[in-house]
């Protein structure tokens, strides 16, 4: 008789803490009915985000045409409408058979990677990261080499450290471009730079782009895909955050540079497809509405709109606070806050963070979570409104005075912590 059934070896490096012990404990406290403001997630629907009406009317008006496995890379439509959006972005010699439509960005990234890597390969991967690029790499038998993007240098990272971790074994590069969870958007010549590493490198260039119009004030994006021309780029995106279409599941990867160099890995990569059969069908019938329609996007991110005034608030908070450090995000859905480790010493992310939710009722996740060395750094969400995420942050600041002023003990270790789970 078995006494215990084992999960595979193959996970034992594998974190994903966004939805971890702590989103658990969370769930339990709803259940117990206490009311939980959650920040760890970007899910736009669960914060009153609507996805645009023409996107809907789209899916509604093809279901008759969406009961059938579609083409393993996607729908005809759908794809096209991406290539129409790399070459108005400047990207050159693209069609749509370098598109592949997936189960939003998270399934292709387990694709790229599984049709790349072999036991030991490499990956250069952010730090702090959007942990599935981590987890992605290690369950496909690859090791996830992580370079530094740094408080100091506003999350950017350095061209010359990144290529000082190049080795024989590095097959490719990740960059998350607006940064998810900084909020970083990387300057041209930073981005041109690592450009010409990959491809002095031979590297393949993942470049995941997925709120590429989701900025703030004066940031540029600039695609990646317009810089790298001797190497591999995959530009990966989609439909949940800059259309609030989450529950979707639409993302795209798409292919660009030296396509005759990457003939056999794109067939493997649509024998992985073809596998899988298909992604969903009709989310995929809202692509070419989404991208060819009125961006609205830029009306909550504008001066005045739901996104910029949520950020505004956040940042206004960090400045108010005698703990809170901010970087102030230029892009994407997030800001990661740092807190001032010498107006309190010892302080511990993940054991914060529990106590944030036990005592404060609010969910954030813990730096340490997006694969960083430092524990004095956690995320949150803009999504809320403003009023709300006031009302985050003034718990958020009695607790930290509490910590300060003795009143409360500060958290000690992780390992101390988690027993609190129990």
């Amino acid at each position: 008789m078995i006494d215990t059934f084992r999960p595979s070896d193959s996970l034992r490096n594998v974190r994903y803490e966004i939805r971890g012990k702590l989103a658990r404990r969370a769930h339990e406290m709803e259940r117990m009915g206490h009311e939980i403001i959650s920040l760890n997630i970007g899910n736009p629907g669960l914060f009153g985000f609507r996805t645009p009406e023409t996107m809907r009317l789209a899916m509604i008006e093809n279901l008759r045409e969406s009961e059938a496995y579609c083409h393993q890379k996607g729908i005809f439509p759908a794809r096209e409408a991406v290539v129409m959006q790399q070459q108005a972005r400047g990207v050159q010699g693209v069609s749509a058979d370098e598109v592949f439509i997936g189960n939003g960005v998270s399934e292709l990234i387990d694709l790229v990677l599984r049709a790349l890597l072999n036991d030991g390969d490499e990956v250069l991967v952010p730090s702090p990261d959007y942990p599935l690029w981590s987890a992605a790499v290690t369950l496909n038998r690859g090791r996830a080499v992580h370079y530094p993007c740094e408080p100091r240098n506003d999350f950017i990272p350095d061209p010359d450290a990144v290529e000082a971790l190049v080795t024989p074994r590095t097959r490719a590069i990740v960059i998350i471009n607006p940064n998810n969870p900084t909020g970083a958007v990387y300057p041209r010549a930073v981005l041109e730079r690592l450009a010409r590493i990959a491809e002095k490198r031979g590297l393949v260039v993942f470049a995941d782009e997925i709120y590429d119009q989701i900025l703030y004030d004066d940031a540029e994006f600039v695609p990646m895909a317009t810089l790298v021309h001797d190497t591999l780029c995959a530009t990966l995106s989609g439909l949940s955050k800059v259309y609030r279409a989450c529950g979707y599941r639409v993302g795209w990867a798409v292919f660009s540079g030296r396509l005759r160099a990457a003939t056999d890995y794109l067939n493997a990569l649509e024998l992985l497809s073809s596998l899988r059969l298909c992604s969903n069908v009709p989310a995929q019938w809202a692509v070419q509405t989404a991208l060819g329609g009125y961006q609205s996007i830029r009306e909550l991110t504008a001066p005045g709109g739901r996104l910029h005034e949520s950020r505004a608030a956040i940042a206004a908070a960090a400045d108010a606070s005698a703990y809170l450090r901010l970087r102030v995000p230029r892009g994407a859905l997030y800001a990661f806050m740092g807190i001032d480790t010498t107006a309190l010493p010892g302080f511990d992310d993940q054991a914060f963070a529990l106590d944030l939710l036990e005592q404060k009722h609010v969910l954030v996740a813990p730096g340490v979570s997006f694969n960083v060395p430092y524990r004095n750094h956690f995320r949150v969400t803009n999504l809320p409104d403003a009023a709300t995420l006031k009302t985050v942050f003034q718990r958020m600041d009695e607790l930290l005075a509490a910590y300060a002023s003795g009143a409360r003990e500060l958290p000690g270790k992780v390992v101390e912590a988690a027993t609190r789970f129990k």
